[in-house]
């Protein structure tokens, strides 16, 4: 005996979402069904808006229901340090973190050669373009300790040369192969403290920096 047709069609939506299985989909399945259908509605709402109000923030990439997001409206955040993450959720963890109080940009992903995506495919001229409308000084790379992050912070570094900045990498704590998004928040915390500065050329004629 299979299920009606209807509750085998969310079974199959259920399962494209990241460790769904067919047994977690039923569960769902049959505890949306034991409830209220008030809760299915909600849950139905929230999942347009989601796709109808969510946006990327023009300024930063991360996700906002506005123009531009919150953080960068807000006039008390130093503009002059830029903390460059993986993905909206890197910009979260961090935030939660409190140790940083600067502005955020977005990659939208990684460099992964085996999937033939380079730097050219992330946001990088947008980045480039922010650091010098904004006069940034220091950009802090936070992308993963794996090695897409390690290989997307190198271009990020060739990319920085010319800009004469100051160019930070997140520090000990975030362990080889970890991902920011998944670190407690103490290990970011320190991360972020015990960041150290990557050797980056000078243009040629520029002064020495401190």
């Amino acid at each position: 005996m299979s299920y009606p047709r209807v509750i085998e069609n969310l079974i199959e939506s259920l399962m494209k979402l990241p460790g769904v299985g067919r047994r977690s989909a039923e569960r769902m399945i049959f505890w949306l069904l034991d409830h209220p259908a008030e809760d299915a509605e909600r849950l139905s709402s929230g999942i347009r808006e989601l796709k109808d109000r969510l946006r990327f923030c023009s300024s930063c990439n991360s996700f906002t229901e506005t123009e531009v997001c919150p953080i960068c409206t807000d006039a008390s955040r130093d503009r002059k340090i830029l903390c460059v993450v993986e993905n909206p959720k890197d910009a979260v963890a961090i935030e939660k973190t409190g140790q940083f109080r600067g502005q955020y940009f977005v990659l939208q992903g990684t460099v992964i050669p085996s999937e033939g995506q380079g730097p050219e495919d992330l946001a990088t001229q947008k980045l480039v373009q922010k650091i010098m409308d904004e006069g940034v000084e220091e950009v802090v790379i936070a992308t993963d300790a794996d090695m897409e992050g390690e290989l997307t912070a190198l271009h990020l570094v060739k990319i920085f040369q010319p800009l004469g900045i100051r160019v930070s990498r997140i520090g000990i704590g975030l362990p080889a192969g970890g991902a920011v998004e998944f670190a407690d928040m103490s290990t970011l915390a320190m991360s972020l403290r015990s960041r150290r500065d990557v050797a980056v050329s000078q243009p040629q004629g520029a002064s020495d920096r401190s």
